[in-house]
């Protein structure tokens, strides 16, 4: 006869947060939300790989490129690069990341010495930069000649036909700077002489980047960032549990910090295996991520064949139809708190501290804190990242409102065996997973920013002041159905929607 649970299987939506004291020094601004990424020793001093921000975004195809890589580590978080793609382009999206220099920019608006006036204006407008490089061939690495500034021209006393050779300040007036120059060096130049960019160039006098000195206030402002041992950003990586022994060495070589076996359900073999062989070949210098599971059994095993990290959740994704196809999963908010008492468990018996992160069923900002709350390290989100101008999906008009394209690995339109598969043919037989869209939401950095603040202030009204210690004061309430509509705006007429808290 079948096991049957004595509780029901709950999602977040049916718990509350009550409030406890909160002490007058505990105010958002002093609330740290530095979490463990990877697994540790008691005893040890520190994680070996921690989080700034509790918050890693969804190894999918419409979410997690290098682009989204960069400006999530800048905020502290980090992307796991989608696996649904060839070895070589996922490991050059990884280098790409690792190559990427804060504040070091590539110049996209360029220009060669016979173009003429009326081209730099054409490059303004549909750029919007002022300053652009002149190099020999008019790319963004070409021999660097010059550069032209809206110093260097008036539009009302010129024709428009002018050459640029005949307008632009010469490189031999220029200040530039060679390829070994650190941020911080270049910006004490910029402002010592009194420049607004600086060309870097290599030892040919090609050149490299850009630094710009409006950048300066902007790289003062990300005192977050998610940087390596080199100050270079980090980034994780999906894998899969059939071309490990290739895709993991070429993601080692291109400087991947972490990895991640993405699958809709980890409790198997193929995840112990992939797991065993990376131990093998790597002894405990790469760092791997492991799941899915919903329970004590699942994380124990993944615990037990050496995983960094345990991902806990099936079925409760926004474009995740495994529930309704197989009738597989478990309330999300039911299967968080289980696993966290066997983290606690596995710890107090080994000493082996392996973080948990809960994938999936968020729908509110508020919904992240009730997972940490519930003993999640860090919570990992697909449609939340999805949403934004960072993302690498296509942003459209639907019906008069700008949405961005989002669809699951188990979809028809990404056909991702790798994660479904279960040892069987190179195919997926029928999808788990939908083809949709999301709200167009902006920036990545504006939207996180009031997300964080949001789950620095929950946890000020629990008197904690990080995440341990919120998990440690937590006190959390079932809610009825009644509570529930009770907790929204209700027996109004509302006059703006926008008031709404949904990240949809």
């Amino acid at each position: 006869m079948a096991f049957y649970y004595e509780e029901p299987s709950r999602t977040f939506n049916e718990y509350l947060l009550v409030p406890g004291h909160t002490p007058a020094s505990c105010i958002p601004a002093k609330v740290s939300l530095k979490t463990p990424l990877v697994k540790y020793r008691k005893g040890e001093e520190e994680c070996p790989l921690s989080l700034n921000v509790p918050m890693v975004s969804a190894i999918m195809a419409a979410v997690s490129d290098d682009k989204m890589a960069v400006a999530l580590a800048t905020e502290g978080g980090i992307s796991f690069i989608y696996g649904n793609q060839t070895i070589e382009q996922e490991a050059a999206m990884v280098a790409r990341v690792k190559a990427y220099k804060a504040g070091f920019v590539e110049s996209a608006a360029n220009l060669r010495p016979d173009m003429t006036l009326e081209d730099v204006l054409a490059l303004k407008e549909e750029h919007g930069f002022s300053t652009m490089p002149v190099t020999e061939d008019g790319t963004a690495h070409g021999k660097l000649l010059g550069i032209v500034t809206s110093r260097d021209y008036r539009v009302s006393r010129m024709d428009g036909t002018e050459k640029v050779a005949d307008f632009m300040t010469p490189r031999e007036k220029l200040i530039v700077a060679d390829a070994d120059t650190t941020l911080k060096v270049a910006n004490d130049i910029i402002w010592d002489n009194k420049l607004n960019a600086l060309p870097i160039v290599d030892k040919d006098d090609n050149l490299m980047y850009m630094v710009f000195r409006k950048d300066y206030d902007s790289h003062k402002s990300n005192p977050n960032e998610l940087l390596d041992a080199e100050k270079r950003y980090v980034v994780g990586a999906g894998i899969n549990s059939r071309d490990y022994a290739e895709r993991v060495p070429a993601l080692v070589e291109a400087g991947a910090d972490v990895l991640c076996i993405d699958s809709s359900e980890g409790f198997s073999d193929w995840q112990k295996m992939t797991i065993e062989w990376v131990r093998e070949h790597y002894g405990d210098t790469v760092k791997i991520g492991a799941g899915n599971v919903v329970d004590e059994e699942g994380f124990r095993f993944l615990a037990e064949a050496g995983a960094d990290f345990i991902k806990i959740g099936i079925g409760g994704g926004s474009i995740c139809i495994t529930r309704e196809t197989k009738g597989i999963g478990r309330g999300q908010a039911t299967a968080t708190i289980e696993v966290a008492k066997a983290r606690d468990k596995y710890f107090e018996e080994t000493g082996i501290y392996v973080p948990i992160c809960s994938d999936g069923g968020i729908v509110y900002d508020h919904h992240i804190s009730l997972a940490l709350a519930m003993g999640a390290d860090f919570v990992m989100l697909g449609r939340y990242f999805a949403r934004f101008d960072e993302s690498p999906s296509n942003k459209v008009m639907i019906n008069g409102t700008y949405m961005k394209e989002y669809w699951g690995e188990g979809s028809a339109r990404a056909r991702n065996w790798g994660r479904y598969d279960l040892g069987g043919k190179k195919n997926l037989s029928f999808v788990e997973g939908v083809d949709s869209y999301v709200p167009y939401a902006g920036s990545l950095k504006d939207n996180m920013a009031v997300t964080l603040l949001k789950i620095k202030s929950t946890m000020c009204n629990c008197g904690a002041l990080t995440i341990p210690e919120f998990q440690d004061k937590a006190k959390l309430t079932v809610i009825s159905s009644t509570s529930i509509v009770e907790g929204g705006a209700h027996d109004v007429m509302l006059r703006d929607s926008s008031t709404r808290t949904s990240m949809a």
